[in-house]
């Protein structure tokens, strides 16, 4: 026996049937992943890079090509290099403005200058440290220095230029510039360096440093076993005492500019443990 539709009835059935196909079309992107088992990948931290004494932004620039490369969002503001309390505090008030969890990575002082800056920053996920000064409370760049023997920077190996404003500037003298930081790069390219290089505030050689970061923020450390400004043994001990996971890598206190494949690998294991 067949069975009459009312009037009408074939048309609200396929109305209804749209309706519920658009409901499925509409479910949100985080629903639709959860009930097919996907979850929807983590927003990728921002990496930002903070260079050390006697540099610029520059000696980052084969790290970031490989991070941008790989999908990670990158800055590298300047350091002022006027010492810890002011170029902490400038790069402090930066991080700031970066929106979401970041990575803060320090070469040399600029290990000084993060330990300072990201203490109380819930947005700072992980500190690395690459041939970098790993301060505790009350540290001094000349008292790391000098703590174990080895270290090529020292007074005589500074050129010490007053400036106007009552600052006098350190900087390292270009005959020693590639025996002291770039040991492994090619003789033209440390010339080159030494020509363009930052000065540091002689002040800031002994400024002491404020409560340390990495007591509440993981910390990943590079150490260059060939490293003649900052002795391994130093970095060795300044690691241990920050409980930082450690990679060593046969490489000049300028690691991240004669590897810099892998030191944009421990960026992104540091990146990649704290998502």
């Amino acid at each position: 026996m067949r069975t009459s539709m009312k009037p009408g009835t074939r048309k609200t059935r396929f109305a209804l049937t749209g309706l519920a196909l658009a409901g499925l079309l509409a479910v949100p992107g985080g629903v639709a992943a959860a009930a097919s088992g996907h979850q929807q990948p983590a927003v990728k931290p921002t990496i930002v890079l903070e260079p050390g004494a006697w540099e610029d932004g520059s000696s980052w620039d084969g790290v970031i090509t490989r991070l941008q490369d790989d999908g990670y969002t990158v800055d590298v503001p300047p350091n002022p290099l006027r010492g810890p309390a002011s170029d902490s505090a400038y790069l402090a008030s930066y991080l700031a403005t970066v929106p979401g969890p970041i990575i803060l990575v320090g070469h040399s002082y600029g290990g000084f200058v993060i330990t300072n800056a990201a203490t109380g920053d819930a947005n700072v996920k992980a500190l690395v440290y690459v041939d970098a000064y790993i301060p505790a409370q009350g540290d001094t760049l000349n008292s790391l220095t000098v703590q174990f023997p080895g270290s090529q920077v020292t007074p005589a190996a500074l050129n010490f230029v007053p400036s106007p404003g009552g600052v006098t500037d350190a900087y390292i003298k270009p005959s020693l510039f590639r025996a002291i930081l770039a040991n492994d790069l090619p003789a033209s390219q440390a010339a080159e360096l030494a020509a363009t290089q930052q000065p540091i505030a002689a002040t800031a050689l002994t400024e002491a440093s404020g409560p340390p970061a990495w007591a509440s923020i993981p910390s990943w450390d590079v150490i260059g076993t060939n490293d003649h400004a900052i002795p391994p043994a130093a970095q060795e001990f300044m690691a241990a005492r920050a409980h930082a996971t450690v990679t060593k890598i046969n490489a000049s206190h300028l690691s991240m500019i004669s590897h810099p494949g892998q030191v944009t690998s421990v960026i992104e294991q540091a990146a990649r443990h704290t998502s």
